[in-house]
């Protein structure tokens, strides 16, 4: 992810050492979009009941998305402007971590008191707004070992925000997201990487990591006004260690940095459209007019390293997981989160845990 992250900033050249404070134009496209994305988020929980198909719902937040993006810099002179899909639509339920976006033959229903997380993006000119929620199934109160993750989540998420608007470093909220989870006892999900974000590239090379092991660290930095931020939490209420699910891989993004000449005809087709419509950001297979062809295609753009694959991640069975994910500013004098900041309606959790570290 790194090394393609590196390859995407090299192909985009200089322009893109640029930020919102050289160019205020590149805030209004993430505030675009951050705008789209809340919108659909918030439509995405709505379709959320008890017997509703995931792969429906995903369909329909990604078709509504395609559509609203129409509709802004709408003028002839922006018609040519790339917009589209940051990221698709995912919903990951229970113990399955993220990446959840299946095919309609592959897809599983709704339960009452599940633990679904909702991921989608939209972006105009590359600029790409993505966010994530958390919301349990049903109109029921939340009590339990789902209440206290959901809570530990919300509350890192929160935590994690005001102390990148204190102009600390990425260690600074790592720290923070686990302290928090362990108020709850629960654990931060280890491997989850929180990126800059610039102009083509959700996945920047500055990163801050979920959870910090003696094998998982990164390199330190500070927060600088120009920076936008792509901030997950993942909590689980088990050991927070990432597997992969036997649920078909289906997201996808270009790797930019390989060329093959493709030898099947269906995988030529594939990649030809993957490139007119997802040329840098990732995809569902599920978007492809001949999905059984892009069945094909991704077998074969695989084997020769031209798509980075974001397999489907669970937790143990049993265990659950939240995650909440915004889009924030970073601005000279305050932060600000543009995408992702619908409140949780706290009133539905019942908890016998809660922060008592006033330093949080």
């Amino acid at each position: 992810m790194v090394e393609a992250a590196e390859v995407a900033y090299d192909e985009y050249g200089e322009e893109e050492q640029k930020t919102f404070i050289d160019e205020p134009a590149i805030l209004d496209k993430f505030k675009a979009a951050a705008l789209i994305t809340d919108n659909c988020l918030k439509k995405a929980s709505e379709l959320c009941v008890v017997g509703a198909d995931i792969a429906t719902i995903c369909a329909t937040i990604d078709t509504m998305i395609e559509e609203e993006v129409k509709k802004t810099y709408a003028s002839k002179k922006s018609k040519n402007l790339e917009r589209g899909i940051a990221f698709p639509t995912c919903i990951s339920v229970n113990n399955v971590m993220g990446h959840y976006s299946p095919l309609l033959d592959e897809s599983t229903q709704l339960a009452d008191g599940d633990v679904a997380k909702i991921m989608c993006g939209a972006h105009f000119d590359g600029y790409a707004s993505n966010a994530a929620t958390t919301v349990v199934v049903g109109d029921g109160p939340v009590t339990g070992r789902k209440a206290d993750v959901v809570l530990a989540a919300w509350n890192a998420f929160q935590a994690a925000q005001r102390r990148i608007g204190e102009a600390a470093t990425n260690n600074d909220v790592t720290e923070v997201i686990q302290k928090v989870a362990e108020q709850f006892q629960c654990n931060a999900v280890e491997g989850v990487l929180s990126h800059k974000v610039k102009r083509h590239i959700i996945d920047g090379n500055d990163v801050i990591i979920n959870r910090a092991t003696g094998t998982q660290q990164v390199a330190e930095f500070q927060f600088a006004p120009g920076d936008i931020i792509g901030l997950d939490v993942y909590v689980s209420s088990g050991e927070g260690k990432p597997r992969e699910h036997e649920a078909r891989c289906t997201v996808f993004k270009r790797e930019l940095e390989q060329v093959y000449n493709l030898k099947m005809k269906s995988a030529r087709a594939f990649f030809v459209e993957v490139n007119k419509r997802f040329p840098t950001l990732p995809f569902s297979i599920r978007a492809m007019q001949d999905q059984t062809a892009a069945k094909v295609g991704v077998r074969e753009c695989l084997n020769h390293d031209m798509l980075i694959p974001y397999p489907v991640l669970s937790e143990k069975q049993g265990d659950i997981v939240a995650q909440f994910k915004a889009t924030i500013v970073v601005q000279p004098r305050s932060t600000a989160v543009i995408a992702g900041n619908t409140p949780l309606d706290l009133s539905r959790f019942q908890s016998e845990l809660s922060v008592q570290d006033a330093d949080l």
